[in-house]
């Protein structure tokens, strides 16, 4: 899973406002792929510069809405900013794991389609030879004239859809104090939040 976890996440630098989703999403598998193909850049310093091209082109506040649903009314402000930064950190440490994974997968784009609200599907597979290819979409949404990931679809499974059951299980019984806690205490020990959902 190494290049759909890696290549779903990752986006280039400033995007400019006359490209298409296609065309963004083209260029963040090439940005990333021309970072993990570094044989003499160390493993810390990929994942450094994969993470900062993901805070570049990843609406992490959409995403944050998205994932908590209903939820986000019930978190106050200073919340809301502590949420979001907890769970971006969360994905960093639960995908740049796979880094040192990579065995010069690639990526193709294989179509696109417009959604609701003017939302953008792109759809790709990260080709690894024959029945080993992973199927990832992108869903990307339109701001001040630039297109930004806002969820990605692995084989079927949306990254939203899957912390949002998870968050919405834990948030039955807890806090929105509790929830970023316990987001936090596993970024610290570097643990999938999956364990966390189960505990």
């Amino acid at each position: 899973m190494i290049a759909a976890a890696v290549l779903a996440f990752v986006t280039g630098t400033a995007m400019a406002a006359t490209e298409g989703p296609r065309e963004v999403v083209r260029r963040l598998a090439d940005d990333v792929l021309a970072v993990l193909k570094q044989k003499t850049l160390a493993s810390d310093a990929k994942r450094d510069r994969i993470e900062q091209l993901v805070y570049a082109g990843v609406d992490f506040e959409t995403l944050s809405r998205l994932v908590l649903a209903r939820n986000w009314s019930r978190f106050s402000a200073d919340e809301q900013a502590s949420f979001q930064k907890e769970f971006k950190q969360h994905l960093s440490v639960t995908y740049g794991k796979s880094i040192d994974s990579y065995k010069n997968e690639d990526l193709a784009i294989t179509g696109d389609r417009e959604e609701a609200r003017g939302d953008w599907t792109v759809k790709t597979k990260v080709v690894r030879g024959g029945s080993d290819d992973i199927v990832v979409d992108y869903r990307l949404r339109q701001a001040e004239g630039r297109w930004k990931i806002i969820d990605f679809v692995v084989e079927g499974v949306s990254l939203v859809a899957n912390f949002r059951s998870q968050f919405q299980d834990i948030l039955a019984s807890k806090s929105p104090r509790e929830l970023i806690a316990l987001i936090h205490d596993k970024n610290v020990k570097g643990e999938d939040f999956k364990s966390a959902a189960k505990g």
